[in-house]
């Protein structure tokens, strides 16, 4: 007597499509492929980057699952390193791809939760089809920005980390300063001949090691600030020459008293520039500035804000609503500002995440529409 293994063969397929998930490493992607609820995955592993054998597991999974050799694919992976160059080829392919928020990802609340690639590969391709069936609250999609857009945004960002870089150059000088007891009064400058003339607490000069290291760090630091002033030369001709869409809204931004150059800069590239916002809750959202509040029962308090959006925007954008109280005193959120929370120094910095959220609504509002901040004053060469 023989006995045969059972095997499910009823499953959920009514559009006829294939459905792709990804797990990308640095070496290998894992695939998980299905074309339905209750039909077990085909999992392959591939090497990284290898479109050619990715396109020859496609084809095999279509076989595979008695599909036509022209069956819709829908794929999915999460936002990481990769970037977004795979969901364009995928896109450019004929497939539809989504690139999805690792953050929003539901995953189970057990104190010690399985995890492994097998089971990320699988959980992703349960939601996406989940999503494709009307549920689109199961993940949040990433908005792909073009490659246009994408390329615009490198010159702000790499001006960030050479300052970034610099200033870690200069503490870390000063660090080893302090080391031997030696602090520098008034503006670090160890040019040519000055290391020279800096003495130890007991009189003695540099030893010949460490005076050698601070040179060498100190010929980094000049190196950055040249890098630093060819870049802010060239982003001065981009505001006075490039007609983008960015440029104008950038120019547009910086007419208004207390935003400046890199502020108006970085608002129109990495924020207003690229999307087309809807309504209010979607500019405060993608600033990750919404409010967090835990209402369960009897419990209720508020978590913070969400942190889920811009990180290079939700930065700026405190430090402008700052800049907002100084320089326009008589705006209509200036006088909100100083009526709710200034009775105190720790309200008010609750209150200053609160003045950026409504700062970015009122600058949306000022481009989209053109309608002017409630009280705001204009810069006088814009008058």
């Amino acid at each position: 007597m023989t006995s045969e293994a059972t095997r499910i063969t009823e499953y959920t397929d009514t559009k006829n499509s294939l459905y792709l998930s990804f797990e990308l490493g640095e070496s290998e992607w894992k695939l998980g492929f299905t074309i339905g609820f209750g039909k077990k995955p085909r999992r392959r592993t591939i090497p990284a980057r290898d479109v050619k054998k990715l396109q020859d597991e496609i084809e095999g999974a279509k076989q595979r699952f008695g599909l036509a050799k022209d069956a819709p694919v829908m794929s999915c992976y999460e936002a990481g390193r990769e970037g977004f160059w795979l969901h364009r080829y995928l896109s450019e392919t004929g497939g539809e791809n989504l690139v999805v928020d690792s953050s929003s990802i539901e995953v189970n609340r057990r104190a010690r939760r399985k995890k492994t690639d097998r089971l990320d590969v699988e959980k992703l391709l349960t939601m996406l089809i989940r999503y494709a069936y009307g549920e689109r609250k199961v993940w949040s999609v990433v908005h792909v920005p073009s490659v246009e857009d994408e390329d615009r945004r490198q010159l702000h960002r790499e001006l960030k980390t050479l300052k970034e870089e610099k200033v870690r150059t200069m503490n870390r000088i000063k660090g080893l300063l302090a080391n031997q007891g030696i602090r520098l009064k008034g503006e670090l400058d160890l040019s040519e001949g000055k290391l020279d003339g800096i003495r130890l607490w007991n009189g003695l000069p540099l030893p010949a090691g460490l005076k050698a290291r601070l040179a060498r760090e100190w010929l980094l630091v000049q190196f950055l600030r040249e890098q630093i002033s060819v870049l802010e030369c060239e982003r001065r001709q981009l505001l006075r020459k490039d007609e983008s869409k960015s440029a104008e809204q950038a120019r547009e931004l910086s007419t208004l008293c207390g935003i400046g150059r890199n502020g108006s800069w970085i608002l129109a590239h990495e924020f207003f520039g690229w999307r087309d916002f809807q309504n209010r809750r979607q500019v405060g959202a993608l600033a990750g500035l919404c409010p967090t509040p835990y209402h369960s029962g009897d419990s209720l308090h508020e978590q913070g804000i969400g942190k889920d959006g811009n990180r290079h925007v939700r930065g700026l954008s405190v430090q402008l609503a700052w800049a907002w109280i100084r320089f326009q005193p008589k705006s209509k959120l200036t006088l909100w500002f100083q009526r709710r929370f200034s009775h105190s120094k720790g309200a008010r910095k609750v209150g200053i995440v609160a003045v950026a959220r409504k700062l970015l609504i009122d600058l949306w509002r000022f481009l989209e529409r053109g309608v002017m901040p409630e009280g705001a004053q204009l810069k006088a060469e814009a008058k």
